[in-house]
């Protein structure tokens, strides 16, 4: 019998299963892996914890998963241990990316399905990506122990999805452990083994990557072909670099040192490079002493949705900015960043997204692994914007808007899936038409769950349509949007004048039509969280040279009439004169500086300034002042 964890050498490849556990958002991933992590007794009860593979603080927090985790579990039927490796994957739509990373390096996919909700967006979205890597799928219904499951219900759903029988759907609880002993054993029998060739030159896979402060970057691998061992020097095929490597082993569930991995096997190596460029996802990792002939095919790369500027609030931070991005992109491969200024906000990156959580989630993670205090513009995404000389600007932020008569703008459009109970589809529909959405199909799933496909522009979707979605719908819609083309559109750029200066971090690319209401939104807030000065100063909102909006601050005014007890009226006319002459004076050579909390209350997607805020503001004003 072939031992899973051999120091000796590696595991046979006819006992290795790879499989990797997707589903919607919330369906029971994690509590799944943490089951089967249990009964394969490779985590002790002692050291077991709720959502075991996820590793950072934000996600268990959150209670989401955000990267994917790969695992080395054994487990043995009839009298055969086999190897399971197992990679949990997120369920949110911004990280899709890493769900198809992780679908690549598996034969087989675990469906789950939760039993109280039943099918939604994002599961079909993986259920297909999963059916184009041609990957063995098995259906599963997880928290059949919840006295709301509809068991029978979501079965017939998934069986009419896939084309199986009811009874080919597991029923299992990742709460209590029901049915995952079952679940284990059909992985076994169903998911074939890897089918690389163990006798050819050795090619590994780098499907992720992690930067380790003490030993530099970690690759983790999925060996394809051949044998790597331990301590053979290796070359990075695309980049042509060869490299000693520190250690190779595999992780069951922490790293456990091998001697060699082998064909078909998922495990790890640190390359002993600290340059993030040496290891980036999708190169193949060969022995130099045998090289194959060519490399895999590796990854396609993925194309941010949504783009902002992230800027340090203490331009000194900026080295240490580009240093954490560097180190973030081998975790996170969707991330894409380069140099931008700001006349507001100094020097920054103007980085792209996959969407708007993806963006929340790396200025946390900027924020709590790196120590940096930053400021993150407003959300916006790409057009195109040909001039009626003919040039063609390729627009990312709202600041490299050209000037000019404007021919044609193109903006980005998205295909979105709406999955939603048939009494809130006239809500959606009502939602959809205002965000510019056009209708496509219409189709039931179940005779109480309808998906609505609509083509809309990605402008639309990336700021507050899910939320509002959520809340039509009280909670039961679900969202799955991918890139469709682009169209040509009616739009705008609105500039914020502050005292007549153009502050370029407030700009922004809208449609005509909501263009009244930005302005009016944007001087609004502002009023409230510039602090006064000596001088009145106006708030402006303008398209071109036309203002469609206007507030403004009233300027403090000081009592020089304290000092006069009565007397003639024409001393207390001089002074008040005098008074009228200075601030005339101070308008025309003051500037206005905007705090940097003003910055971050005025660009945070909330409607509302808190009081907080506000009086944060109002007493740093009064302390530089």
């Amino acid at each position: 019998m072939s031992e899973p964890n051999n120091q000796a050498g590696f595991t046979d490849q006819s006992l290795i299963r790879n499989f990797c556990i997707i589903a919607h958002i919330d369906h029971g991933k994690s509590t799944v892996a943490d089951r089967i992590l249990q009964l394969s007794n490779i985590v002790s009860d002692r050291e077991m914890r709720d959502r075991f593979l996820d590793r950072m603080d934000i996600e268990q927090e959150r209670g989401i998963t955000i990267k994917s985790q790969a695992v080395r579990v054994p487990w043995t039927v009839d009298g055969q241990e086999y190897t399971l490796g197992m990679i949990d994957t997120p369920g949110h739509v911004d990280f899709t990316y890493e769900v198809s990373r992780a679908l690549a390096a598996c034969e087989g996919a675990v469906l789950l399905v939760d039993a109280t909700q039943g099918i939604e967006a994002q599961t079909l979205s993986n259920l297909y990506m999963a059916i184009e890597h041609d990957l063995t799928i098995i259906p599963v219904l997880n928290k059949i122990d919840l006295p709301s499951a509809e068991t029978e219900k979501h079965a017939e759903e998934i069986a009419g999805l896939i084309g199986c029988d009811t009874s080919d759907v597991l029923r299992v609880s990742g709460k209590t452990g029901e049915g995952v002993e079952q679940l284990l054993n059909r992985i076994v029998q169903e998911i074939p083994a890897p089918s690389g060739d163990a006798s050819a030159p050795a090619r590994a896979l780098i499907f992720d990557s992690v930067y380790d402060s003490y030993r530099g970057i970690v690759t983790y691998i999925r060996m394809v072909d051949g044998e790597l061992k331990s301590r053979e020097k290796i070359r990075m095929m695309g980049l042509g670099t060869v490299h000693d490597p520190i250690e190779l082993g595999v992780i069951s569930p922490d790293m456990t040192p091998t001697k060699a991995l082998g064909a078909g096997e998922v495990g790890y190596v640190f390359p002993g490079v600290k340059d993030a460029g040496q290891a980036t996802g999708g190169q193949t990792i060969t022995p130099e002493r045998r090289r194959p002939d060519a490399p895999l095919p590796g990854y396609r790369d993925p194309k941010p949705m949504v783009y902002a500027g992230l800027f340090p609030i203490d331009n000194a931070q900026f080295p240490d900015l580009r240093d954490a991005l560097d180190k973030l992109k081998l975790n996170d491969a969707a991330l894409i960043y380069e140099p931008e200024t700001s006349v507001a906000l100094g020097f920054g990156f103007r980085c792209g997204f996959l969407g708007l959580l993806h963006m929340e989630i790396v200025a946390e993670r900027l924020s709590r692994e790196f120590d940096l205090d930053l400021i993150s513009t407003a959300p916006n995404v790409t057009y195109d914007v040909t001039m009626e000389d003919g040039t063609l600007h390729h627009v990312n932020n709202p600041s490299e808007f050209p000037e000019g008569k404007v021919k044609r703008i193109v903006e980005p459009v998205v295909a979105a899936d709406i999955i939603t109970p048939k009494e809130f589809i006239g809500a959606v529909m009502e939602l959809c038409q205002d965000h510019r959405g056009q209708m496509g199909t219409m189709e039931y799933i179940s005779t109480e769950r309808v998906e609505m496909h609509y083509t809309m522009p990605l402008a639309e979707i990336v700021f507050d349509f899910f939320d509002q979605l959520k809340s039509r719908t009280k909670g039961y819609a679900s969202l799955d949007y991918h890139e469709s083309g682009e169209q040509s559109a009616d739009l705008v750029k609105v500039d914020i004048l502050i005292q007549g200066e153009k502050v370029d971090a407030f700009s922004a690319v809208v449609h005509r039509d909501k263009a009244y209401a930005y302005g009016v939104m944007m001087t609004k807030k502002l009023r409230e969280l510039i602090p006064r000065q000596q001088f009145e100063i106006p708030i402006q909102a303008a398209i071109g040279s036309r203002i469609i909006a206007r507030e403004t601050i009233r300027a403090l005014r000081k009592d020089v009439l304290a000092k006069c007890y009565g007397g003639d009226i024409t001393r207390k006319r001089k002074l008040l004169e005098k008074q009228k002459a200075g601030k005339k004076r101070m308008k025309m050579l003051g500037r206005v500086e905007v705090p940097q909390e003003a910055f971050i209350a005025a660009l945070s997607t909330d409607d509302s300034t808190d009081r907080d805020t506000k009086d944060k503001i109002r007493a740093a004003a009064k302390k530089e002042g």
